[in-house]
């Protein structure tokens, strides 16, 4: 008789079998049997079906191999919500919804902005500032075929109808619009990082992690093509690197943007910057 697998015995095989992290390990166990975080806990005797036990282990053996969680269970929590990633988008995380959070506080409370999401990847930014402000009208663009593939699915997934995607790169072929915000997470990790060898970044698309060089390519082309898409008291507002907020402030500055700001991540590194774009009016003598 073959013995009983149950989900105490799971979670032992990836907890010292395999040096897994308990919530890692507990993570996995519910992807594959469906059962919760406290169903798990309660009944550690319950029984897991071959079928089950024989996916659970060959995914622990990915996670040990250092394969990112989000991209064995397919999905990440962004800002209370459940987004659908793999290995085409970058994996949402918790430093990101600070940059949300800076645009909300600067979306005019009236009317119907329009905003563009530059690099949206899975969407999680421009689906969320959508899902945030009903009224706003998102553009989210990315030069990725299937990364707009899993935006849109995770668009439709979470009901967000004020949307829409398209493929290109950055602002290009936004002429004629007069936007209230452009926000963007862009690639900024410069070529030589050795953080682009370690943890999850081993297994995340290259190009949407460093365009090279020092990290700032990406970031100088949208800031100089900003100002033509912009309306009047229009906002820019970007993610970068923990290092790379006074830069940032300089080349903002540089281009003529006004009430630049930089605010921290919950570990106290700057990390979203923006700045205010006012149009030159001609005055009448």
């Amino acid at each position: 008789m073959t013995p009983t697998f149950t989900y105490n015995d799971a979670l032992t095989l990836a907890l010292r079998g395999h040096s897994l992290n308990v919530v890692d390990a507990r993570l996995l166990l519910q992807h594959v049997t469906g059962a919760s975080a406290a169903q798990i806990i309660a009944y550690p005797g319950r029984e897991v079906g071959a079928i089950d036990q024989m996916r659970f282990e060959s995914l622990v053996e990915r996670r040990a191999g250092g394969e990112p969680i989000a991209y064995l269970v397919g999905y990440r929590e962004f800002y209370s919500r459940s987004f659908r990633v793999n290995r085409n988008v970058l994996i949402p995380r918790p430093e990101t919804e600070g940059l949300i959070d800076a645009a909300l506080t600067r979306l005019p409370f009236d009317g119907a902005p329009e905003i563009v999401d530059l690099g949206t990847g899975s969407g999680c930014v421009g689906i969320t500032l959508a899902l945030e402000q009903p009224n706003a009208r998102v553009l989210a663009i990315d030069t990725s075929a299937d990364a707009i593939e899993v935006a849109r699915a995770n668009a439709l997934a979470l009901d967000c109808r004020n949307i829409d995607f398209v493929i290109g790169d950055w602002l290009a072929g936004i002429d004629g619009r007069r936007l209230a915000l452009i926000v963007a997470n862009p690639p900024y990790i410069a070529a030589d990082d050795m953080h682009l060898e370690q943890g999850d970044l081993r297994f995340e698309p290259k190009l949407a992690l460093t365009p090279g060089a020092d990290g700032l390519a990406a970031i100088r082309t949208i800031i100089a093509q900003a100002p033509s898409a912009l309306a009047d008291s229009g906002w820019l507002i970007l993610e970068h690197g923990f290092d790379q907020g006074a830069l940032v402030r300089e080349l903002l500055s540089a281009d003529g943007f006004t009430d630049t700001f930089t605010e921290r991540d919950l570990a106290g590194h700057e990390r979203t910057t923006g700045a205010r774009w006012m149009r030159r009016r001609l005055t009448r003598r």
